[in-house]
């Protein structure tokens, strides 16, 4: 299912291909986007056939621009979504997902975060994964650490299937 969404978007940025490191800057956007992260980055990186290092790094950094402003942020626009009108079913979708994806990162604190980012299935990741952390007010600098080592953790797993598996299919 991933890779079809991915193949989507790489259909609507195939423009930017056409630019000096375009395909990068695909894989990028791909990987700064919630629920894809640098999971999805990753599956792009190997159908543009991209070098696998550089699409690696890439699509770490893209993956974790946006870690610290879940955690020091979303809390304040949360708060801020809930007391509009159209903002607050947003606010209400993201408050189920915290309530029905939460207990791992309860139960086990750190190292149930890293988990949680750093096992690619669908609903985890460091978007959602640093979205709980901020609502159960983890330490923040706790958070961010195991959000990184989750990012790591992920990459690899991303690395071994987008470039070994399904490289292997698509090569």
């Amino acid at each position: 299912m991933v890779e079809k969404i991915v193949e989507g978007l790489l259909g609507l940025l195939g423009g930017l291909s056409t630019l000096p490191f375009g395909k990068q800057l695909m894989v990028f956007i791909i990987s700064l986007m919630p629920i894809l992260e640098l999971r999805g980055g990753l599956i792009a990186a190997a159908l543009l056939k991209l070098n696998p290092v550089e699409s690696y790094i890439i699509s770490i950094i893209g993956n974790i621009i946006p870690v610290p402003f879940i955690l020091w942020f979303i809390n304040r626009i949360l708060e801020w979504m809930r007391k509009g009108k159209r903002l607050s079913k947003v606010a209400k979708w993201l408050d189920k997902k915290v309530e029905k994806r939460k207990g791992t990162i309860e139960k086990f604190g750190f190292w149930g975060l890293v988990l949680f980012v750093g096992i690619p299935l669908p609903g985890t990741g460091a978007w959602t994964g640093c979205l709980i952390a901020a609502v159960l007010e983890m330490d923040r600098k706790k958070s961010f650490l195991a959000a990184m080592i989750g990012i790591f953790v992920a990459s690899i797993i991303m690395m071994i299937v987008s470039f070994g598996l399904l490289g292997n299919l698509i090569g």
